[in-house]
């Protein structure tokens, strides 16, 4: 993939390309978004619970293992079997969405808890993948 280093704005409005004088440098989506890729993971976000994030329905998760999640990052874990993308709240033992209207979930003892990683990028999706559909 080559990346023009040049910040687009969205109201462009001549024919010429303001990019044409600028040369292209190669640059991979791995290179720049994965910096470990053996703990490194893609998942599809699937509702609307981190919207104030800008997380919506759809947008692809990268997700990395490696690091120890800490207060307020954005984690994805399996919470009493269900895989769940939320705020992680270490100070309350609370894991917060990011949309008003879903209140927060606390951690009990009798919970089957584990954090699978942290988000440390997503992808806006416009179009829906050809993998949500097969």
């Amino acid at each position: 993939m080559k990346v023009i280093p040049v910040p687009a704005s969205a109201g462009i409005t001549g024919f010429e390309s303001p990019a044409a004088e600028y040369n292209q440098l190669d640059l991979s989506l791995d290179q720049l978004l994965v910096e470990r890729p053996s703990s490194t993971f893609l998942g599809f976000a699937n509702g609307d619970s981190m919207t104030e994030l800008g997380i919506f329905d759809g947008d692809l998760l990268i997700v990395d293992r490696f690091p120890i999640a800490k207060h307020n990052d954005v984690i994805v874990a399996n919470l009493n079997g269900e895989f769940i993308c939320k705020v992680l709240d270490m100070h309350k033992r609370q894991l917060l969405s990011a949309n008003s209207k879903y209140s927060s979930v606390t951690i009990n003892d009798h919970d089957t808890f584990t954090i699978e990683g942290v988000v440390v990028a997503s992808i806006r999706m416009f179009r829906k993948s050809y993998l949500l559909s097969a």
